[in-house]
């Protein structure tokens, strides 16, 4: 008897607690975006219309017809380079969706890059490297990809001194 209380009650806390998983999914609302800059999530929203703009650049028109567009601080952009992987993007329009991606500040408002269509599943954004770290990089010219101060790459001549002055 005193087993199957236990259970009981150690069931009832598992179904009960938030599960981590979850807790991950959860998406925010476009007005918080500003919040998580820099940051990887999930923002639920309602598109209004989709708008193609100059150079084959397509935006996800997130705030109402009625909010100035001073006043709209989230929006989502497919770049040219990305129209392939995301594909039509008419069928968005008038629908609520949820996308996973990094929020970047641009011109004081948040954005998230739509560049593969699984985004709009919970999928991450296409890697692309830092084009900074790249500079003048030539690996044919024996070249290191990453240099430290000491002019070593990797971890081989990184020192950290604890306390030690």
């Amino acid at each position: 008897m005193r087993g199957l209380r236990l259970f009981s009650i150690l069931l009832t806390a598992y179904l009960c607690a938030p599960s981590h998983a979850a807790a991950k999914s959860a998406c925010i609302h476009p007005d918080q975006a500003l919040q998580h800059v820099g940051k990887d999530v999930c923002v639920q929203a309602h598109v209004y219309r989709v708008v193609d703009a100059a150079q084959q650049t397509r935006f996800l028109d997130v705030c109402s017809p009625e909010t100035h567009d001073a006043d709209c601080h989230f929006f989502i952009v497919n770049l040219q380079r990305d129209a392939k992987n995301v594909g039509d993007l008419s069928a968005l329009a008038h629908r609520n969706i949820r996308i996973r991606g990094r929020v970047r500040l641009v011109e004081g408002r948040a954005e998230i890059v739509l560049s593969r269509k699984e985004q709009l599943h919970g999928g991450k954004e296409k890697f692309r490297a830092n084009p900074k770290l790249l500079q003048n990089f030539a690996a044919e010219n024996g070249d290191k990809a990453i240099v430290d101060k000491n002019g070593t790459s990797g971890q081989r001549g990184v020192h950290f001194q604890h306390g030690v002055q």
